[in-house]
């Protein structure tokens, strides 16, 4: 049986290029006591990875040359050796890598239900997009009933999730995106109160119009010019979230950082970071809240699915020109 894997043959400046990955394919060796042997069905593209590619200090450790791509992923249990917690013909989600299969020990995969919903469903609103926005958006903007809330990247996993749960809420949610077309499916799919084009007009302007009273929760996944924007019209303590920064994450000079950043003093504001993984222990309770907001009708799963491992450098671009809508997720099983 043959594996098909990506690995990472050189660390990119600014957009990564074909000479970047090296698709190769590997028999795969025999499996040993405890471990299993997983089919991948989905992999989940996400601007996260663009960070991992480079030599820095993170909050995880860098891709090494050579290594597979590092990816989240969800596939079946097709063989297992020995005991472990998994059984043949399990659904399982975990960090595979952008391959076709995987032999894992069991650690850090978590089983699926294929019934309760779709595979690629646990890689978007129920995967890392998902926990993102809900604790995002809760546990560290702690939003209430009445705050206006300015969400950037708003047609994305993540961003498209926080308007929504903000609706939810109670909450008065206005929305960042590209292009006409975003800007109306986050306003009349999603349930936004207003959206900003931020390809056709002035950010600052639009959003003194679209919140004239101020802003209660910036929830940033642009970084850059956007966010000095945002950063002029908050409110007395208001919260500032900084999830991405994916108009930085091909930069080829340094990062500046934000030039009003005096008005997180001015008006007594916060500005954090915030990493999901810190909210692992939590991850069960938010699935089953978001799958209730599901069932009641109350959350729309937007899904940009491509196939082919073969197709995974065009397909992970298009976080970075705009030209997807929703999680974007590649098909590996045909």
């Amino acid at each position: 049986m043959i594996n098909r894997k990506l690995l990472l043959k050189k660390r990119p400046l600014g957009l990564p290029d074909e000479d970047t990955w090296e698709l190769i394919d590997e028999k795969i060796p025999n499996l040993t006591k405890g471990e299993i042997l997983i089919e991948q069905e989905y992999i989940s593209l996400d601007p996260a990875m663009r960070g991992w590619m480079n030599k820095a200090r993170s909050y995880i450790k860098p891709i090494e040359i050579g290594d597979v791509m590092r990816a989240g992923s969800v596939g079946k249990v097709i063989k297992k050796y020995g005991e472990n917690k998994f059984s043949e013909g399990d659904y399982v989600t975990g960090w595979g890598g952008v391959q076709t299969h995987c032999i894992s020990n069991g650690e850090n995969l978590f089983k699926v239900d294929p019934v309760k919903s779709n595979l690629s469903t646990y890689l978007g609103v129920l995967g890392m997009p998902g926990m993102t926005a809900y604790f995002g958006i809760l546990e560290e903007a702690k939003i209430k009933t009445g705050d206006v809330i300015l969400v950037s990247g708003a047609a994305g996993a993540v961003g498209s999730l926080v308007g929504q749960i903000s609706k939810i809420k109670g909450c008065r949610v206005v929305g960042i995106a590209g292009g006409e077309k975003k800007c109306k499916f986050i306003k009349d799919d999603l349930g936004f109160d207003d959206s900003i084009d931020y390809k056709n007009a002035s950010v600052i302007n639009e959003i003194k119009n679209k919140c004239p009273n101020g802003i209660d929760v910036y929830f940033d996944n642009v970084g850059g010019e956007i966010l000095d924007a945002a950063l002029i019209f908050l409110k007395k303590n208001a919260r500032v979230i900084l999830c991405g920064a994916i108009s930085q994450y091909n930069n080829k000079e340094s990062i500046k950082g934000p030039k009003n950043y005096l008005s997180l003093l001015v008006n007594r504001a916060s500005m954090k970071g915030m990493i999901v993984t810190d909210y692992a222990n939590k991850y069960d309770k938010a699935i089953d809240e978001i799958s209730r907001w599901i069932e009641d009708g109350k959350i729309l799963i937007n899904e940009d699915i491509y196939e082919g491992i073969d197709n995974f450098r065009s397909t992970f671009l298009k976080l970075f020109n705009g030209n997807k809508m929703g999680k974007l997720i590649l098909k590996l099983k045909t």
